[in-house]
């Protein structure tokens, strides 16, 4: 199955092929945590054999000291397994979380996607996915690691001093009821902190795209004012954090030190059934101080844990809520007439359709065959004023056609109707006799090759940068894509070639850089081409070794071209729309 076939996961499905994929990460990390669980509550016990020894005036063995020290590291030792292991896991759960966003992004509506908030956008790969690891490396297990702890510590004291048992366990419920008032106003704290840190990274990109309406309006002052609020909210809410977590564990410290002085004082009040219940050794008093300071560390991290989890939930949902999002819908449609004869059989098109197989060779010529028809169509990208209305337009297979008219027209938005990006408002957008918005993602670029204003290259070679990636799109076809563009003998004075030569600025000359997204475009050998302002910022000469590359590779395609100006450029008929 390709990619673009499978369905999108939610965080609870990502984490759980996490775990079954990374199986023995998962397992180190229920040995680590249970190890470490365990080995905590044995050195104190041994130490309180030692000095019980000593008070009797007598000397311990050599093997139970050593057996002390042993514990102790393997306790550290498990600790430090415990922190490791969590800290990787949670990074492979963040990166399967962002892939799985990554690749929610190419399965969204463009009008979806056009809606989405650039700061909300990016708060969600970074902020919210960093709460996800965090609910590993100091959440959820950490927590439950906590719990196990304490309740061995519980049972312990219960052993060594009842007493100490029957006093202690009032004050865990009303230290739970406390931490959880606290960790509540830090996640509205938090949660404000989000929304305000979102508004800021919108109000950047927001400013510097409307900056020449800003300069024209004299608006400067305002949106200066306007990001120092989401700056002041931003500040206010971490002051709140703060605050509440300066006061959580110095309470925690407090009661921690008044039980041990209470249980202190019991144990040496002389009386007998107050002795009953916390009379003890010296060795038993120095593992009972011990353990009391264990079974309030375990309390304080829970209550900074389940903050640390409440964070992580407000973060799933976000995530969840993004990955819900409506898709575009690619229902089984039959794809018949994409061929250079009508006799060719009817096929189905879908992400694992050959779409070769059904257009044959090439087309000689124009027949009479409609590669591409608008029919009574009416679109807006809002409620407003439709871009288009009514437009009907029809344009035969091997036909070389230009749109024009005024900016504003909708010449962009015929090409987006035309590739399936948007789906109309009313009338029907066809391919070949097929409703544009049925093309998988899979098979887009074998139908449409796109010659942009100008050339937008990605991280890579040059090769890299001819096949994006698309391993349909072999090394031979890069190399008559290039060839088609009237790059060859450029090309072929490179020391490293197409292969290895990354595609730097400077590199290439702008006439260079067009003829390569020519090559681009024709790479895996589309049967429409379109072409957006491509003369647009060229000089004469360029644009004239533009047109003679387009010339070759247009040859047996369909071209559809924008231009504002009334020539046509490629030849061929003009329409104009207004």
């Amino acid at each position: 199955m390709k990619n673009g076939a499978r369905k999108t996961k939610n965080t609870a499905g990502i984490i759980l092929d996490t775990s079954l994929e990374k199986k023995w990460l998962s397992l180190g990390v229920i040995t680590s945590v249970a190890g470490s669980t365990v080995s905590s509550l044995i050195p104190p016990l041994v130490l309180a054999d030692i000095i019980d020894i000593l008070s009797k005036g007598e000397q311990p063995g050599t093997g139970l000291c050593i057996s002390y020290f042993l514990l102790l590291l393997l306790s550290y030792a498990f600790e430090s397994a415990k922190e490791g292991s969590l800290t990787v896991f949670g990074q492979k759960t963040a990166t399967a979380v962002r892939r799985e966003l990554c690749f929610k992004l190419t399965k969204l509506k463009t009008e979806t996607l056009a809606a989405e908030d650039p700061g909300a956008l990016v708060s969600r790969f970074v902020g919210d996915v960093d709460t996800v690891e965090s609910l590993f490396t100091s959440g959820i297990i950490s927590m439950a690691a906590d719990v196990i702890r304490m309740i061995g510590i519980l049972a312990v004291i219960a052993f060594k001093n009842p007493g100490l048992a029957i006093l202690t366990l009032p004050l865990i419920p009303l230290i739970f009821i406390f931490t959880r008032s606290v960790q509540k106003k830090t996640l509205r704290s938090q949660l404000e902190n989000r929304e305000a840190t979102a508004c800021e990274s919108a109000h950047i990109p927001e400013s510097i795209r409307c900056l020449r309406t800003v300069k024209n309006t004299g608006a400067e002052a305002y949106m200066t004012e306007k990001y120092d609020s989401f700056i002041r909210r931003s500040y206010a809410a971490i002051e709140k954090t703060n605050f509440f977590d300066a006061i959580y564990s110095p309470v925690i410290l407090i009661i921690n030190a008044l039980a041990v002085a209470a249980v202190m004082l019991l144990s040496a009040s002389g009386n007998g059934t107050v002795l009953t219940l916390f009379g003890m050794s010296v060795g038993t008093a120095v593992a009972v101080i011990n353990y009391v300071s264990q079974i309030f560390g375990p309390i304080e991290s829970i209550g900074m844990e389940i903050q640390t989890v409440q964070s992580a939930v407000a973060g799933l949902k976000r995530i969840d809520s993004f990955l819900a999002s409506d898709e575009r819908s690619l229902p089984d449609a039959s794809l018949s007439g994409i061929s250079d004869n009508s006799s060719l059989p009817v096929a189905s098109i879908s992400d694992t359709t050959d779409i070769s197989s059904l257009s044959g060779d090439s087309i000689s010529g124009i027949s009479d065959e409609i590669a591409v028809s608008f029919e009574n169509v009416c679109f807006a990208y809002t409620e407003g004023k439709p871009v288009l209305n009514g437009l009907n337009l029809e344009i035969k297979a091997g036909e070389k056609l230009t749109l024009v008219g005024r900016t504003g027209a909708g010449k962009s938005t015929v090409f987006k109707l035309l590739m399936g990006l948007y789906s109309p408002q009313s009338g029907q957008v066809r391919i070949f006799g097929n409703e544009a918005g049925d093309v998988g993602d899979s098979e887009r670029r074998r139908l449409f090759g796109c010659v942009e204003q100008s050339f937008r290259a990605v991280p890579g070679s040059i090769l890299d940068n001819i096949t994006l990636g698309d391993a349909d799109v072999s090394r031979g076809d890069a190399e008559r894509a290039l060839e088609l563009a009237g790059l060859s003998e450029a090309l072929a004075t490179l020391a490293q070639g197409i292969d290895d030569t990354p595609l730097s600025p400077g590199l290439f000359s702008q006439g260079q850089e067009q003829l390569l997204s020519v090559a681009r475009a024709v790479a895996a050998d589309p049967k429409i081409l379109l072409l957006d302002e491509i003369t647009a910022n060229l000089d004469a000469e360029t644009e004239k070794k533009l047109l003679a590359a387009i010339d070759r590779a247009g040859a047996d395609r369909t071209l559809v071209s924008i231009s504002h100006r009334l020539y046509a450029g490629i030849g061929g008929k003009t329409f104009k729309i207004s």
